[in-house]
Parts: structure tokens; C-alpha cells; sequence
């Protein structure tokens, strides 16, 4: 389920990305004069970035290694998700996958995913 998750993500980023690239001519020219080198980098701390964003900020929204923080996103959707499921939380949805990265991490295959959806944002922009 994190590889399909990771593919989803990395398809509304390449899309936002894209969306991005095509009215951001005012960053594009601030960036004309990076070198090949200088664009390669920032590529791959951009997904270095990404990955590491990914805890953080499902950390902030409620998905934590403890569980679900009470009175937060996380636990707004956990409720929708269980009235949804006549009590319970599916096993297998996005509830469910957001949570289990919150509390085990990212697997190593859906790192490769962000990370290079997070590439590939920045190589766009840049």
C-alpha cells in the first residue's frame, strides 16, 4: 500500500511540479544561471528533503509512533474513515498507511519513491 501511496504522490507532485514549470518563468530565469553541477545538487537535496519531510509533517497532522494524536487532523480522518466503515478503521486505507508510516517510518522502497518524486520537483523547477 506505501508503494501506491508513494506512486500517487509522486504523481500529483510531478503534476503540480509541471504546473509550476509552465507559469514560473520568473523563478526559471532567477535560476538560468545555476550550472549543470549546481542543479544536480540541489536535485538531490531536494529529495533528501522530501524524505525527511515525510515524518515531520505526518507527525504535525496527527500520525505519530504513540498513535493517533487526539483533536488533530489524523484523528478527524480516522473518524470520517471508521463512519465510513461502519465502525472501523479499513485495513489497507489511507488512515491505516498514513499511520503505519507514522509509527514504523517509510519503507525503503517508498523512500525511493518520495525522494525521487522530490528529485524531480526541483529538477522541473530549477
Amino acid at each position: 500500500m506505501e508503494s501506491i501511496l508513494a506512486s500517487s504522490l509522486l504523481a500529483k507532485v510531478t503534476s503540480v511540479a509541471t504546473l509550476a514549470k509552465a507559469g514560473g518563468a520568473a523563478s526559471g530565469s532567477f535560476l538560468a544561471g545555476l550550472s549543470t553541477t549546481a542543479k544536480a545538487a540541489a536535485a538531490v537535496i531536494g529529495g533528501a528533503v522530501t524524505v525527511g519531510a515525510v515524518p515531520v509533517v505526518l507527525g504535525a497532522v496527527g500520525f505519530t509512533g504513540a498513535g493517533i494524536t487526539a483533536s488533530s487532523l489524523a484523528a478527524k480522518m480516522m473518524s470520517v474513515a471508521a463512519i465510513a466503515n461502519g465502525g472501523g478503521v479499513a485495513s489497507g486505507s489511507l488512515v491505516a498507511t498514513l499511520q503505519s508510516i507514522g509509527a514504523a517510518g517509510l519503507s525503503l522502497s517508498s523512500k525511493i519513491a518520495v525522494g525521487s518524486a522530490g528529485s524531480a520537483l526541483v529538477a522541473l523547477v530549477v
